[in-house]
């Protein structure tokens, strides 16, 4: 590819040699992420059924967007084959801030492959980073392509190479902007005081692994959409809000703040438990300390990188010793 491709941007190159590493990853895959990073507008838009084009040639476009999907193995039946279905290859796993905030800090480069009690998916369950310093804010696809979308439109947080890179090259500077790390914190915490989750998104096509951390809100989000129309792209943080009644007032903050419509406080102060992600958005917003976020093994296990780092490490070094 760099012999006869030269004038291709660094970044693709570099992603094109890192896909070529996964013995897993076909040509199909590559020319999937590709066009997934290159027009994710486009992508998202027509996956969402908010593009214009969609909206006006309806049938046509759905047709090409099946016809996509079969292609690359991502139908919404998923590989009859393998058992793999789309929720498989992209999905977001729900992050409580202070998880979120530990991502987005690291400073060195980390590989956690095959994350199943975390990431509970046959796909796209790997955890590595390089150059994880390296963070690009785009303007969330999801947000742009409604017409009337949530402010602002930066949320999204690409996180390490060659995606950051990809972004910024293929995007910059009207919708992809290098950011620090302090600002990448920054936009994490004034999204969690707007109500959003934080959710790290995993895709086969990002070459089978976490990519970014995008701020949802359930109006404009598209995994929140698909969940909710029975599609499981979202798995739970490995936690569950309780309330404490004797602390609640019924103020009625956390029941606007909540996306995934967990909260109900008029005849009764109760939490859907099912419903219940575990973001933890509305105990930051209770005034009142009624909320608290527990445990809850049934959900899986929660993605605390630094408790995952050391338990990866141990497994390592037991390995290493045993040989």
């Amino acid at each position: 590819m760099d012999k006869h491709l030269s004038f291709v941007k660094p970044s693709t190159r570099r992603f094109f040699k890192e896909s070529q590493k996964l013995g897993r990853y076909r040509f199909i895959d590559w020319l999937h992420g590709y066009v997934y990073g290159r027009w994710a507008y486009f992508y998202i838009g027509i996956g969402t059924g908010e593009h214009p084009l969609v909206k006006r040639f309806k049938p046509a476009a759905r047709a090409i967007f099946r016809l996509f999907r079969l292609l690359t193995g991502t139908g919404k039946k998923g590989d009859s084959a393998t058992g793999v279905s789309f929720a498989d290859t992209y999905h977001g796993k729900v992050v409580p801030l202070e998880n979120a905030r530990k991502l987005v800090t690291l400073d060195k480069p980390i590989e956690l492959p095959d994350l199943e009690k975390v990431i509970p998916y046959k796909r796209a369950r790997d955890l590595i980073l390089h150059n994880p310093d390296h963070i690009v804010a785009l303007e969330c696809p999801c947000r742009s392509v409604r017409e009337h979308p949530c402010l602002p439109l930066d949320v999204c947080l690409i996180i390490g190479e060659p995606f950051a890179s990809f972004m910024l090259e293929h995007h910059g500077p009207h919708k992809a902007r290098a950011i620090s790390q302090h600002e990448a914190l920054q936009t994490l915490e004034e999204e969690n005081r707007r109500g959003h989750v934080a959710h790290a998104f995993f895709k086969d096509a990002m070459l089978d692994r976490f990519y970014a951390i995008c701020n949802c809100c359930s109006c404009c989000c598209g995994a929140m959409q698909a969940q909710r129309n029975g599609t499981p792209m979202l798995a739970s943080s490995g936690f569950v809000c309780r309330l404490d009644e004797q602390q609640c007032v019924r103020c009625g903050d956390c029941v606007t703040k909540c996306q995934f419509s967990a909260i109900d406080m008029n005849r009764q102060q109760r939490i859907d438990e099912q419903a219940c992600m575990g973001c933890g958005v509305c105990v930051n917003v209770c005034p009142h300390e009624a909320l608290s976020l527990v445990r809850d093994p049934a959900r899986g296990e929660p993605l605390e990188i630094h408790r995952l780092m050391e338990e990866y490490g141990d497994r390592a070094m037991a390995e290493h010793n045993a040989q």
